[in-house]
């Protein structure tokens, strides 16, 4: 990936850092004080002019250094920030003339080895002893017309690979549309980024900042544009703003604007706040990852940049002279678990999704993450490893488990009223549950026609950490470090018994993302707790559980199989393939209006895949996901 020189980029100033004198040696002039003692007091206010360039126009030079100061400044200008460590060392005084040695040495890469050399500055006595101004104090070969010149040489981007090689983010040609401060001045320059920022699509006032804020050779981005996606308006009328460029670049991409977006991250410009962060890694018009997995894993997939210094003329257009040099280092690829297949088959699900939206893809084999799509209605946000809704009855699996760990087996019987009241409140099941099983009736017919009062009915079977225990077993509630944002779910003690009630039909205190349900349909189908995994080599420290015993794991999924073949998950009956098994499950939450509204979730396990889906405002689980986990479930087929 191609960076902007920083010299092009910023103007920020090379900053010399004040160190002590060793070693001088001289003639004592015989005045009590030493000559060389009065030497050694003007370097040190020398290099401390040199420290803040603004105060080196205090410093008082030997005819004609009228000026100095400023044009040091010039001198390191283009040096980008980068912040040099000086020492004076090896004073010798003549008579009214002396000199000293200045040891440089230029941090140019952060880790790398730095530019180190020497210069010589001769001192006058005339009144006072002053140094003589020349650029050689600067760097020893620079000529009156030259400035130093710090070019970013970028190392190549590592790519981010999928399952099976696949690459999911490469290199690839954009467009990058902006503001070059080399074409207009700073009074005309607040107004063409005015125009750019409007014409683009981005908020104006941040970006009339940035160009204000700029150097006077700054290139300053405003947008960048995939090279088949530029607006036709964008591409005939840039020219017209003056100083707006289009620069012809490559960065990091995937396959699509949407693919894997809010968890993958984007490259681009890094932020003031990445510099300030990171001061020795990062420097104005760096492009790197700001965010997702691109920021987090930067370091690794970004490689180290090289930097070229050269010595430029100022009045001649020809080649710099290299003076150092430091080589790229590449970076190294990202292997993600992530199916490109499946994971554009569930953006594609979703993309006509208004309400927020979630796909979660599970191998329960190895519990590798297949997919994670969000849809539209998410605003760029990660729902589907991150999110926290209350599953609703898909939490039931759980339920399911602890009651059988209860003693209670799929053909026992439990009670499904209408309604059951708990603590003066009144809960009740979904509006169009079938009246043919309600009254007595076996816990599998509970869990394939989803009776919420069956199961709340059954809560003085559990003990206080039973249902946080049968939980755990299934992946939920249990937090890993998986190297990316995953939110396992929760299950809080319940402060009330109107609390403990709701629990066990996935509201009260429980909360999951959509992986979590996915995890949590991945072990049943598993017969064993499935840890799921995104980064290929990420090691995941395991968590004490209650193992699924076989005879669990196999009840789980013939009742598991009951929603599919007599329940409220049939849709999936006829799907091609081996038997699916599922559970829908609804959960209701307070708009912001105070009105009462409904998730939608549904999950379901086919072979060696386990999804779950996720409809931030649905109807019920059956209605609103369930259409979309068939419809994924068969392209995945």
């Amino acid at each position: 990936m191609r960076r902007i020189s920083a010299a092009s980029v910023g103007t920020a100033v090379g900053v010399l850092a004040l160190a002590g004198l060793a070693g001088c040696s001289g003639d004592d002039d015989g005045d009590g004080g030493g000559s060389t003692d009065a030497v050694t007091a003007v370097l040190a206010d020398l290099t401390a002019g040199l420290t803040d360039p603004e105060t080196l126009a205090d410093v008082r030079w030997f005819k004609g250094g009228d000026g100095a100061g400023a044009r040091y400044e010039e001198i390191v200008d283009g040096m980008a920030g980068i912040t040099p460590a000086v020492t004076a060392d090896d004073v010798e005084v003549d008579g009214d003339t002396a000199t000293a040695t200045l040891a440089w040495s230029w941090p140019v890469v952060e880790d790398a080895e730095p530019w180190t050399y020497e210069t010589a500055v001769e001192l006058r006595d005339a009144d006072g002893w002053q140094p003589v101004w020349t650029p050689g104090l600067v760097e020893p070969s620079l000529e009156e017309d030259e400035v130093l010149d710090a070019t970013t040489a970028p190392a190549d981007r590592g790519d981010i690979i999928g399952a099976e090689g696949q690459v999911l983010v490469t290199e690839r040609p954009v467009l990058r549309f902006g503001i070059d401060r080399v074409r207009v001045d700073l009074p005309a320059a607040a107004e063409s980024a005015r125009a750019l920022a409007q014409l683009v699509g981005v908020d104006v006032a941040p970006y009339v900042k940035a160009v204000r804020a700029s150097g006077d050779r700054a290139f300053v981005e405003a947008i960048s544009f995939r090279e088949d996606e530029v607006p036709p308006a964008v591409l005939s009328s840039y020219e017209d703003i003056d100083g707006a460029i289009a620069l012809a670049d490559e960065i990091a991409l995937a396959p699509t604007r949407e693919f894997a977006a809010p968890i993958l991250g984007r490259v681009g410009p890094v932020t003031a706040e990445m510099i300030e962060e990171d001061p020795d890694r990062y420097r104005v018009g760096d492009i790197a990852g700001v965010s997702g997995l691109q920021a987090r894993y930067d370091e690794r997939l970004g490689g180290t940049p090289g930097r070229v210094v050269e010595a430029v003329s100022e009045t001649e257009a020809e080649a710099g002279r290299e003076l150092f040099r430091v080589d790229t280092v590449d970076g190294e690829p990202l292997e993600l678990t992530l199916d490109r297949h499946l994971q554009q088959e569930a953006e594609r699900v979703l993309a006509g999704v208004g309400p927020a939206s979630a796909i979660v893809a599970i191998r329960p084999s190895d519990g590798a993450i297949l997919a994670a799509a969000n849809g539209p209605g998410t605003g760029g946000q990660n729902f589907a490893t991150y999110g926290q809704f209350p599953p609703g009855s898909t939490f039931k699996l759980v339920s399911s488990l602890a009651l059988l760990r209860a003693g209670l087996d799929p053909d026992s019987t439990v009670s499904c009223p209408s309604t059951l009241t708990v603590d003066g409140k009144e809960f009740g099941n979904y509006s169009d549950y079938p009246s043919s099983a309600t009254g007595d009736i076996p816990l599998r017919t509970a869990l394939a026609q989803s009776c919420n009062t069956a199961f709340i009915g059954a809560r003085d079977e559990l003990g206080d950490s039973d249902l946080a225990a049968a939980a755990a077993s299934l992946g939920f509630g249990v937090d890993h470090d998986l190297g990316f944002p995953a939110y396992f779910g929760s299950v809080e003690p319940p402060a009330s018994e109107t609390e403990a009630a709701a629990d066990l039909i996935g509201q009260g205190t429980i909360l999951a993302s959509p992986m979590t349900m996915a995890t949590v349909i991945a072990s049943v189908q598993e017969g064993a707790l499935v840890v799921p995994t995104l980064i290929a080599d990420y090691e995941v420290a395991p968590h004490d559980h209650t193992a699924l015993t076989d005879e669990e794991a196999q009840q789980l999924r013939e009742m598991a199989r009951g929603v599919v073949t007599g329940g409220s998950g049939s849709q999936l009956a006829d799907v091609p393939g081996p038997p699916v098994i599922a559970k829908t499950g609804t959960a209701e939450f307070a708009a912001e209006d105070g009105s009462i509204q409904t998730h939608a979730w549904m999950v379901a396990a086919q072979g060696d895949l386990a999804v779950a889906v996720f409809v931030g405002l649905g109807e019920s689980g059956s209605r609103t996901a369930g259409p979309l986990l068939e419809e994924f479930l068969r392209a995945a087929g």
